[in-house]
């Protein structure tokens, strides 16, 4: 089916096909016309699926045509993000296809990280459309640089990421700024409880689409776990990425100190590797970025801000140094790679502190994972061992800075985590 039996308008098809696409993926034909209807669309596909485009195509034809006389635009829609990386890949998205329209609608990008006087300035004509990170959009509406008085179209993309901690409220105070009656477009990976409960207060009569992963269209992913013990990942981190030449790499982690730590100490011992994490500026974090997809980095040591909205091509292989806090988190983790019908690999190192939570991992997700040693680093601890003591107490992990509010945050989501964790445990028979 090409994109033109979708109802899409001449000019969009010509736009998409502009950018190499021919056929709708599974998710962009099944929520591409009920959007363009006017529904409230509830969609949930794999991670690079298409997402993207599905919500990005009906939105744009939409939008109605801008009035000549109005001396100031006033946005009609808006996208909602959790990370700038993402705000940045949706807005060029969005703008590549505004440019094939009558009209040539306006898109910003707004996000945080960065000063928002550059942006102010640039919203100054107005746009018809916002791709935005919650916080800086909030920021904007209280200095009247922004109006949401005529949004006729919500997207919440990664829609629950944006309930996750840190965005919830913000996520409430955006809602009461927007106007009752308004389109209203959810897409995610995935739909824990609390979107759900988010969708049944918001959405009207949604339209339902939820894309099954087939064989057929299951990522191409060897997920791979490899048992070592907590002081020697580092170590094994570099003997793998010299034995199969690995380029182009993402090795996820807990806090950005690790990924400071662990990519200044591969680098010392010839290892190309950066730290990629949120306490980097916009202008450092893009730089990073562009320097990865080029080939000048082979690992980039990153937090689970790179676990979405990033896309990055061959990118064949992805670590999980520090385990993720959830069995969603390691999906969003994993789809970084087998992308785009390419192959790709997973490894996660488990130790025995660590073990019963990628066992946890293992169930939610439907998977068993075969434990692998590798010569030379075979395990030897056999009991949890205590957490390694990364930074002083109370420094946060940064040359003595206190702990940040995003990182209490995730400490007591981790804390949260371990909960679970042990609630869904079996009880320990007694010898």
């Amino acid at each position: 089916m090409p994109f033109s039996a979708l109802g899409l308008s001449p000019e969009l098809v010509h736009a998409i096909g502009t950018l190499g696409l021919r056929t709708p993926t599974p998710i962009q034909a099944e929520a591409i016309p009920p959007a363009l209807g006017g529904a409230d669309l509830l969609a949930t596909a794999q991670t690079g699926s298409g997402k993207t485009v599905a919500y990005a195509l009906p939105l744009l034809q939409r939008l109605p045509p801008p009035v000549i006389e109005q001396r100031r635009r006033l946005p009609q829609a808006l996208v909602l993000v959790p990370t700038r990386e993402l705000a940045v890949q949706a807005g060029e998205l969005l703008r590549d296809l505004a440019r094939q329209m009558p009209g040539r609608p306006q898109v910003a990008v707004v996000f945080g990280g960065v000063s928002a006087n550059p942006q102010m300035m640039a919203l100054r004509g107005g746009c018809d459309v916002v791709v935005a990170t919650p916080g800086r959009l909030l920021d904007l509406v209280d200095h009247n640089a922004l109006s949401l008085s005529s949004l006729a179209c919500l997207v919440l993309d990664e829609a629950d990421r944006l309930l996750d901690l840190g965005f919830a409220e913000e996520l409430q105070r955006v809602l009461g700024l927007l106007p009752e009656r308004r389109q209203n477009l959810f897409f995610s990976a995935t739909f824990p409880p609390a979107v759900e409960a988010l969708a049944r207060g918001l959405l009207r009569d949604p339209v339902r689409v939820e894309i099954a992963t087939t064989d057929e269209g299951r990522p191409d992913i060897a997920q791979r776990a490899v048992l070592v013990d907590t002081g020697q990942r580092t170590a094994l981190l570099r003997h793998l990425q010299k034995a199969h030449a690995w380029k182009r790499a993402l090795v996820f982690v807990a806090t950005r100190y690790t990924a400071e730590h662990v990519a200044d100490k591969l680098y010392k011992k010839g290892v190309f590797a950066t730290a990629f994490h949120g306490e980097l500026s916009q202008g450092a974090r893009q730089q990073i970025l562009d320097e990865f997809k080029a080939g000048r980095w082979d690992l980039l040591l990153t937090t689970d801000l790179a676990a979405r909205g990033i896309d990055i091509e061959d990118m064949g292989v992805v670590v999980n140094y520090d385990l993720p806090r959830s069995a969603v988190d390691y999906v969003h983790r994993i789809g970084r790679t087998g992308r785009a019908g390419a192959s790709g690999v997973a490894v996660s190192f488990v130790s025995a502190s660590t073990e019963a939570h990628f066992r946890l991992i293992e169930k939610r997700n439907g998977v068993a994972i075969e434990r692998e040693i590798i010569a030379g680093f075979e395990p030897v601890e056999t009991t949890p061992a205590p957490a390694p003591a990364e930074a002083p107490s109370g420094a946060g992990g940064i040359k003595g800075r206190r702990p940040s509010k995003k990182d209490k945050l995730r400490a007591a989501a981790a804390q949260a985590a371990l909960a679970s964790q042990r609630a869904d445990e079996p009880p320990q028979e007694k010898s």
